[in-house]
């Protein structure tokens, strides 16, 4: 391919649709020395805005840009270096993780987000810099939300004359000027071709049958179109699984390219070149959303998924869910296709489906593990009200990773201690990065793989040691060989600075980065796992590892109610009590155990939520078991029986007396049921349990009196007769004749409530039930009388019973 000369690009690039906005921005930042950048994908902001700053004489010292993406760093980078007739290092460096390309001339260098952090926490003046670019900031990653607050703190404190520019394709740009102080905002229109979006007229299959519907469509747009096709995929088992589907398919000129962030960067560059022939199927994550420029593309077609990192703070898990994308995203997407000429998007959603889209992508801080960022702001000395967070971070995981951070000893009581500045300074995650400085350089090699994704295929037993022994130089078919190769230079990279240390076997090594993920088989059949963290796990029980006494959980599926194993490895006992021995307690526990149905006295080591050991207390004290019974009673609930249903009964008439609820008597269990406990100890104890005299207690004498008075046993009928009173029922009740009744011209109460009064016949069977007497004589007994009449006779049913004397006896003849 001829490179164009520095004279032909720098044509091109003034052409581009950003020039009409440089003037506006360059005076914005000239005068207020911040704002916000709002351009459309395509538009030239990446390789035009930082050369434009560096023309205009904007700062004196480097103009710093931030990426998202390795990948799209080094491009951009070396395209603003080819424009100049330059190899990146030059007036153009960049700086990603494990490569950099830059000289003492660099005057603009492209960097990944984290490199920002590492900068300001090694230098918090950012001497040397003039200037710091957040490109493509609608993607809201945790580094670039960071990174512009902490420069905002810089700026606001120590660097008045630090310039600060937000550039994005999609993001709403009123809050984040706000955030910066109200700074300028620079609109400029993309230059695109239309592009025709036609969504599939019904909902495409899911599972496996997705690919090949998705292969389909490629092949659509290939049959339609003469340039490339991009299509987007959420992953890299995705995309092989839809160039799979593609073999055989496509035409001869067609190479098809996979595109995403963990291959080689040599074949990244593959899907980024012209097509050598024909043209290509570019097959991408969401890395080809922004910044790239993947040329002669024509048409698109969008799988409609994204796949992000999801944090539960319950479960103290990250994992990759896959979910539909955004309106902006899919807008972005379909904005490909209209680079070079008019365009056809393909989507793999119906029009129905399209309402329920979000309108933006989710910001990482909402969704991440947040222990790097606790780490970093530890280390920086601020907690995160004091800084400008566009979207502060939520308050569970902070919490959560701020327990993870004291359980690795990089957090104490006073804030970040030695060990955790060592870990900041260590370009992984905290685990790791424990790992790291306690093991030493032999642990770089498990850092780097536990950092990257499986190199196994699907179905590789879980065990950790096929992963290293693959990557030691074994031979294993199920290995990904660019994964381990990968894997390796990182693992080099990792080695280079650290010290040896003492030899630890993979398990310990392992534990050091999860000692909440430590495993204790549960008792059972089945491979089920309680961690030392508190959660549950289980493998597959097929797997090798699966009759594992004792083993260290390394990546887990996140489910918060039982994860999934998907890497582990084995420890033995004596391997946890050398490495925390120190966390290591031993306890005597009375507990009621909800699975027994029965209070458990133990002894136990414990490390955390697991007992590395359990034997019988034998001689646990009666006050100790007695208390573990009452969380029995709590479990079981009070269910009383007999007198006991009666008595409370009784006494939840009373207003003036203690409540007596369930609710309040479960309360205030440990005052008036421990003592009367004894030997109760299970639940067929408690089901035999006589609450009664525990109740009766409670109430107390003057109690009882109050109840014996207001609720009495019995009730004295018209003829002096005592007949009891049913408390079991939603009301007090009695049945009695209705003849004994007569002459009774108000209604019995008790408690100030009306009793419920059942009205028998002669031959004892219910011919009325009421609340109210006087009502029941002057409106249902004449119907009564005028039934009762015939069928007992020689009973007396006078026209007014209330001028009746009451009776039991039959008439005289």
């Amino acid at each position: 391919m001829d490179v164009p000369s520095p004279a032909a690009h720098k044509d091109a690039m003034e052409r581009l649709p950003i020039e009409e906005g440089l003037p506006p921005l360059l005076s914005a930042l000239r005068v207020r020395g911040r704002a916000v950048l709002q351009a459309p994908p395509g538009a030239g902001k990446t390789t035009r805005v930082p050369l434009a700053m560096l023309d205009a004489d904007l700062c004196q010292g480097r103009i710093l840009m931030l990426e998202p993406r390795r990948l799209a760093a080094r491009a951009a980078a070396e395209r603003m270096a080819e424009s100049l007739g330059e190899s990146a290092g030059q007036t153009v460096g960049y700086r990603v993780r494990g490569d950099s390309k830059v000289s003492g001339a660099t005057r603009i260098e492209v960097v990944t987000e984290g490199i920002l952090t590492r900068m300001i926490q090694t230098d918090p003046e950012l001497t040397g810099i003039g200037a710091v670019i957040f490109d493509e900031f609608h993607e809201r990653s945790l580094n670039a939300d960071l990174g512009l607050a902490l420069c905002l703190e810089i700026a606001g404190a120590l660097r008045e004359d630090l310039i600060l520019l937000v550039m994005s394709a999609t993001l709403d740009a009123a809050p984040v000027a706000a955030l910066m102080g109200d700074v300028p905002v620079v609109t400029t229109e993309g230059r695109a071709f239309p592009v025709e979006i036609r969504n599939a007229p019904a909902a495409l299959p899911r599972g496996p049958k997705l690919w090949p519907a998705l292969a389909d469509l490629v092949l659509l747009a290939l049959a339609e179109v003469d340039g490339s096709v991009l299509v987007f995929l959420p992953g890299a088992g995705e995309i092989n699984r839809v160039a799979t589907a593609l073999q055989g398919r496509v035409p001869g000129d067609v190479q098809i390219r996979p595109l995403y962030g963990a291959m080689k960067f040599a074949d990244q560059q593959a899907a980024l070149r012209p097509p050598s022939r024909g043209r290509n199927v570019v097959l991408a994550t969401s890395i080809a959303e922004t910044s790239l420029t993947i040329p002669a593309v024509r048409a698109v077609v969008d799988a409609g998924l994204a796949r992000r990192a999801r944090f539960d703070p319950g479960s103290g898990m990250s994992r990759l869910v896959t979910e539909k994308v955004s309106r902006a995203e899919a807008t972005q997407r379909a904005g490909r296709a209209g680079r070079v000429a008019p365009g056809l998007c393909l989507r793999a959603w119906t029009r129905g489906e399209e309402g329920a889209l979000h309108a933006f992508p989710p910001a990482e801080i909402e969704a991440a593990d947040l222990s790097g960022l606790v780490l970093e702001l530890a280390l920086w000395g601020a907690g995160p009200q004091a800084l400008a967070f566009l979207t502060p971070p939520p308050e569970g995981a902070w919490r959560e990773a701020q327990s993870l951070l004291r359980m690795l000893g990089a957090l104490d009581d006073h804030g970040i201690t030695a060990h955790g500045r060592k870990l900041a300074a260590l370009p992984l995650h905290p685990r790791l990065a424990h790992m790291l400085a306690r093991a030493g350089r032999g642990a770089a090699g498990l850092a780097a793989l536990l950092a990257d994704r499986d190199p196994m295929s699907r179905g590789t037993p879980v065990d950790l040691t096929l992963r290293l022994k693959a990557l030691e130089g074994g031979r294993d078919p199920r290995a990904d060989a660019g994964a381990i190769a990968r894997i390796r230079t990182e693992a080099k990279r990792l080695a280079r600075d650290l010290p040896s240390a003492p030899g630890l076997g993979v398990a310990e090594m392992a534990a050091l980065a999860y000692p909440d993920r430590i495993g204790l088989r549960r008792p059972g059949s089945a491979p089920r796992y309680l961690l030392s963290g508190g959660k549950g796990a289980v493998l597959p029980s097929e797997d090798p590892l699966a009759g594992a006494p004792l083993i260290v959980a390394t990546d887990l599926d996140g489910d918060p109610r039982e994860a999934r194993i998907r890497q582990a490895v084995q420890i033995s006992e004596g391997a946890v009590r050398s490495l925390f021995g120190d966390q290591i307690e031993s306890l005597r526990i009375c507990n009621w155990s909800r699975r027994d149905r029965r209070v458990q006295a133990r002894e136990q080591d414990r490390l955390g939520a697991i007992a590395l050991t359990d034997r019988p207390w034998t001689d646990a004290p009666e006050d100790s078991l007695a208390a573990a019974m009452l969380d029995g009673v709590r479990d079981l609930g009070l269910n009383p029986t007999g007198k006991a249903r009666l008595f409370l009964s009784r006494v939840r008439l009373v207003d003036s007396l203690p409540d007596f609820s369930d609710a309040a008597l479960l309360e205030t269990i440990d005052d008036w049921l421990l003592p009367y406990l004894g030997k109760v100890r299970s639940a067929e104890d408690w089901k035999r349990f006589d609450l009664l005299p525990a109740l009766k207690a409670r109430l107390g004498w003057d109690g009882e009196r109050i109840l014996d008075r207001e609720t009495p046993g019995s009730f004295t009928t018209p003829l002096g007769r005592k007949i009891p009173i049913d408390y079991a029922g939603d009301a007090p009740a009695i049945a009695l004749r209705l003849q004994e009744m007569f002459g009774q011209t108000r209604h019995p109460v008790v408690a100030g409530r009306p009793l419920v009064v059942t009205l028998l016949s002669p031959a004892g069977r219910p011919v009325q039930v009421t609340q109210d007497i006087p009502g029941f004589w002057t409106s249902s007994y004449a119907d009564v009388r005028k039934d009762m009449r015939g069928q007992y006779p020689k009973h007396p049913w006078p026209e007014d019973p209330t001028q009746e004397d009451p009776t039991l006896r039959v008439k005289r003849k």
